[in-house]
């Protein structure tokens, strides 16, 4: 610890403490000063009196939404909750605020700093405990207030709100445990009291709100997390004290609350963000979680006429641009934890919700690229007509493109053809720190074609539970699309939060064309073992054509291997014959996924069923396909994936060859070849009439004539020992395809012979086209 940390966990101890002193004392804690006359007007993100105007709007232009705003406040009505994956958690006649429902289990109402809230024996699943404790149900009787005009809607917020204040006197019990949950409550208060100016009985209220809310602000102050946990904790709280100090310049403490908010907020932009966009804790949810938080405060910043840095908007730019490039072909595909809340809407906390943020980023921005963003409740509570001017019909998924953000190393290959699809493959880091959000899912794939999820990450099940294996069963690798080793976990689970041994990933090549995207990496996570083992897997998507993937375990020994694939819920597997497999949606409809492993191979192909968690605590069946097999090592297995329509039966086969130092897969279909070529080592090789030192060699014949051929790396091509392309010196890539007349290199310094043409039938390329555009270089 520095001096700085010191100073700062001394002084919350001292505050801990004497703030039980003076409660046992009898002492009430200590009133917050309010200026009698404010230097300055707010502004809310909408004017006063004119929260009617947005939920006008939202009845109009959603009405579904607003419907079901008011099916879900007459359930708060009756105290039925939905909470995180949880329906219908009914809190009987008087609400129990320190009750998991789910578990049936109440944290004792002690000093909130002597309640062990992690331990599953003493409070149950403190989450659930809290996430009713932010108190988002207000803001939905708000709501059905202002699209209904019933009063009882008002008359339960009042009368739930009392019941808190009653059964939480500070500094007792465990809605005092977390700076977050004060920061959570605070801002639902704030909206709240923006939305019920004028509701009737709310004046009475307003008058003991505004002291809640100061003495909230004040323990928010106090026990920021800004050593015990400087993540979307501190960013939360720092929010709400941001908002706090900014709408209500009557609390003394107002101007400094505003500083030090706006302040973390800005600071948390640059150390919380990779440079590439992906937040650095390694999980959709918690990207979007805090891009929520960033764009809220920017928005109140801007309507308060604070300064804004041009590098805060440039790193929320990028965070916007990551959420896009992995909703390409629809919902984007979670990875890491997903914490289950939400900063404006609790009902909104599944995969499909994770584009929220692209509306905002439209209409404060005006980016047009973001083509996944729809009209949504956030953005008209927001934005007002504006929100409703900019989204009169929904966007057409666009072409999508590869992509790749190496800090965060997520890898997307794209493809438009049969469908719009892509696979997202994990290489980053597994978190920072001890990880604690981060899953053991180095090297892992996942699918979205056709607006649908095919292949998925399995979720987070629940963080606290009385079984800890609940917890490490949905964050260890055999819940993701990767491979598992003598059936251990890539990392070693610590407690709840936390790794005790961590891979380290690398990313060997990445190189994305017009006509493919090509990843290499590895990583070291069993290098641990009594024999050490480093997988390596490749990706090759062919646009217009087929992917392979191709597993490669390298060590010693004999290891038991397993390599796994959950599909989306909505998914039917089947197997159409020896070692391939046919996934639809369950309609039996649209488009269809072969996946085809080689014909001759040690590995069994298991289909069963599996969980998945589409969100905290909600479990839900799944197809599981588990490629294992027992091997010495090197050994590897290679897994061709060819979207199709359900219509169409695909008889395809794989083969495999091997000859050092080149492996070799085939896929054969009818008249058509596509051959793929991996170097096993830095040594030219040859295969035929093959003859390259390249990486990666992918080539498609049709009746004899060669119509596609690719080079990752390298300097050359030869077949039958004449040369086809030479480079004077190592190349990224080569690409030519005859169906398009796509020609493109890079460096563009290929020589091109003439037996090219024979080869081709004719079709012998002049002219080098620009090079391909990627969505890196779009944004």
């Amino acid at each position: 610890m520095n001096w700085d940390e010191v100073r700062t966990r001394v002084g919350q101890e001292v505050h801990k403490r004497s703030d039980l002193l003076l409660y046992r004392m009898g002492v009430p804690p200590t009133a917050v000063q309010f200026n009698e006359s404010p230097s300055r007007q707010p502004e809310f993100f909408f004017p006063a009196h004119g929260a009617q105007e947005r939920a006008d709007l939202l009845r109009t232009h959603l009405p579904a939404e607003a419907l079901e705003i008011i099916h879900q406040a007459d359930d708060i009505r009756r105290h039925h909750f939905r909470l995180l994956g949880y329906d219908d958690l009914d809190y009987g006649t008087e609400i129990d605020w320190h009750l998991d429902r789910v578990h049936g289990k109440r944290a004792p109402l002690e000093p909130w700093f002597k309640i062990p809230f992690l331990e599953f024996a003493a409070v149950g699943d403190h989450k659930i405990t809290w996430e009713l404790n932010r108190h988002q149900q207000l803001v939905t009787l708000a709501k059905a207030w202002l699209l209904s005009k019933d009063e009882k809607y008002v008359r339960e917020l009042i009368a739930q709100w009392h019941s808190w204040m009653k059964a939480n006197p500070y500094p007792l019990g465990i809605n005092w445990g977390s700076a977050l949950e004060v920061a959570f409550r605070s801002l639902s208060w704030i909206w709240v009291d923006q939305m019920l100016g004028d509701a009737p009985g709310y004046t009475e209220l307003r008058r003991e709100l505004l002291p809640a809310l100061a003495f909230h602000g004040r323990s928010i102050e106090r026990f920021l997390s800004t050593y015990f946990s400087p993540n979307t904790h501190l960013l939360g709280e720092a929010v709400a004290l941001f908002f706090l100090g900014t709408l209500y310049p009557q609390i003394a403490a107002a101007s400094r609350w505003q500083q030090t908010g706006w302040k973390i907020v800005l600071q948390a932009a640059q150390r919380q963000v990779h440079p590439d966009g992906v937040y650095f804790e390694q999980s959709l949810h918690y990207h979007v979680y805090a891009l929520d938080f960033f764009l809220h405060a920017r928005l109140l910043a801007a309507k308060n006429g604070l300064e804004i840095p041009g590098e805060y908007d440039s790193t929320l730019g990028r965070m916007l641009s990551v959420v896009q490039a992995l909703s390409q072909a629809g919902p984007p595909e979670g990875f890491g934890d997903d914490d289950g809340g939400r900063v404006f809407n609790s009902r909104r906390n599944r995969t499909e919700h994770m584009t929220d943020p692209l509306a905002v980023g439209t209409l404060l921005y005006g980016r047009e690229d973001l083509s996944a963003a729809r009209l949504t409740e956030e953005s008209i509570w927001l934005f007002g007509q504006q929100a409703v001017d900019a989204f009169p019909v929904e966007n057409a998924f666009p072409v999508p493109l590869s992509a790749a953000f190496p800090n965060g190393g997520l890898y997307i290959l794209a493809n438009s053809q049969p469908y719009a699809q892509q696979m997202v493959v994990d290489a980053g880091p597994q978190g920072v720190g001890r990880c604690g959000h981060g899953h053991a899912d180095a090297l892992s794939v996942r699918l979205t074609m056709d607006g649908q999820r095919w292949l998925v990450d399995a979720g987070s099940g629940v963080y606290i539970s009385k079984d800890p294996a609940d917890r490490n069963t949905f964050r260890g690798t055999a819940a993701h699309n990767t491979m598992r080793v003598d059936g251990l976990d890539q990392a070693v689970c610590g407690d709840p939060f936390s790794w005790i041994a961590i891979p380290t990933t690398r990313v060997e090549n990445w190189r994305s064309g017009k006509t493919f995207s090509y990843f290499a990496g590895s990583h070291d996570g069993y290098a641990r073992l009594a024999d050490p083992v480093t997988h390596c897997r490749y990706l090759v998507q062919i646009s217009g054509g087929p992917a392979l993937v191709r597993d490669v375990a390298l060590g010693q020994k004999e290891h038991e291997l397993e390599v796994l694939w959950h599909f989306g819920p909505d998914v039917e597997v089947s197997e159409a014959r020896k070692n391939m497999l046919v996934a639809s949606q369950a309609a039996g409809e649209g488009p269809a996924l072969s996946m085809i492993v080689p014909d001759e191979t040690e590995w069994q192909m298991e289909i069963t069923r599996s969980l998945i968690s589409p969100a905290y605590g909600r479990f839900q069946p799944a197809p599981l396909l588990r490629a294992h097999a027992r091997l010495r090592l090197p050994a590897e297995i290679a897994t061709l994936l060819r979207p199709h329509s359900a219509a169409i039966r695909q008889n395809s086969n794989l083969v495999s060859m091997r000859h050092v130092p080149v492996q070799v897969y085939e896929l054969v279909d009818g008249d058509t070849n596509h051959g793929f070529c991996f170097a096993l080592d830095k040594r030219p090789w040859n295969f035929g009439p093959w003859f390259s030192d390249a990486e990666f060699v992918y080539c498609r014949i049709e009746s004899e004539k060669l119509v596609h051929l690719i080079l990752v790396g390298g300097t050359y091509v030869a077949w039958q020992g004449q040369e086809l392309l030479k480079a004077p010196g190592p190349s990224a890539f080569f690409e030519w395809r005859k169906q398009d007349a796509v020609l493109h290199a890079e460096p563009d310094q290929f020589s091109i012979s003439p037996l090219f043409q024979k080869l081709t039938g004719g079709a012998l390329p002049t002219e080098s086209s620009t090079p391909s555009s990627t969505y890196a270089e779009k944004r």
